[in-house]
């Protein structure tokens, strides 16, 4: 499975006022660095930089993605690359959660609302499964996107598990579960680091 093209998940919340608020924060730096005339303060400039990156990195940047044989978690500041075998719980609630091994993780890039929460049977099991089974792609608008994502990476777990041979629970996939690998996100991290650097020096300044 590892020669098939990513799998990405669009995220489920959040989208539009992130845009918006990327937007207005690139429309104060850009005025406020092409004309000083305006009156924008330095740390007015710095503020609103240092509040876009922060929209960035935490309402943006945050994705669930299938790559190869790992569920990518796509977070703020890193990216945890998952085995789909030595995955032993997930969860889609307000967001993603998963076990693996002694270690959790979530993604806020996932999830659902309270009002989808509130008395709807799980996907994996009973007549929504059921039902979505027997119809074609094509029929199955219904379907809520959280619910389609949830079943897609379970089935892929299964998939991982009997290539590999691994069953729930054993040894084997305990000691998968050390080949989690986390990524910073360096670009986002840095820029931050700066940003508030900047953000206090022209404050006291």
């Amino acid at each position: 499975m590892s020669d098939e093209q990513p799998e990405r998940f669009a995220p489920t919340s959040g989208r539009v006022m992130g845009v918006v608020g990327l937007l207005l924060a690139v429309c104060v730096v850009g005025f406020g660095l092409a004309d000083p005339d305006l009156g924008f303060a330095d740390w007015v400039i710095a503020f609103a930089a240092l509040g876009g990156v922060l929209v960035w990195a935490a309402v943006l940047r945050p994705r669930v993605s299938l790559v190869g044989e790992h569920l990518e978690l796509r977070n703020m500041l890193g990216t945890d690359l998952i085995p789909l075998a030595a995955i032993e719980e997930l969860a889609v609630r307000q967001l993603l959660a998963v076990r693996a091994g002694d270690r959790r993780f979530l993604c806020p890039a996932l999830g659902k609302s309270r009002r989808q929460l509130r008395g709807r049977p799980a996907f994996g099991s009973g007549a929504v499964a059921g039902r979505l089974r027997s119809k074609p792609a094509d029929a199955r608008t219904t379907v809520d996107f959280a619910d389609f994502a949830e079943q897609r990476i379970r089935q892929r777990m299964e998939d991982e598990r009997a290539a590999r041979g691994i069953r729930a629970g054993s040894a084997e996939q305990l000691a998968l579960a050390q080949e989690v690998r986390r990524q910073p996100a360096w670009p986002e991290i840095v820029a931050l680091v700066v940003l508030t650097v900047a953000l206090v020096v022209t404050i006291l300044v």
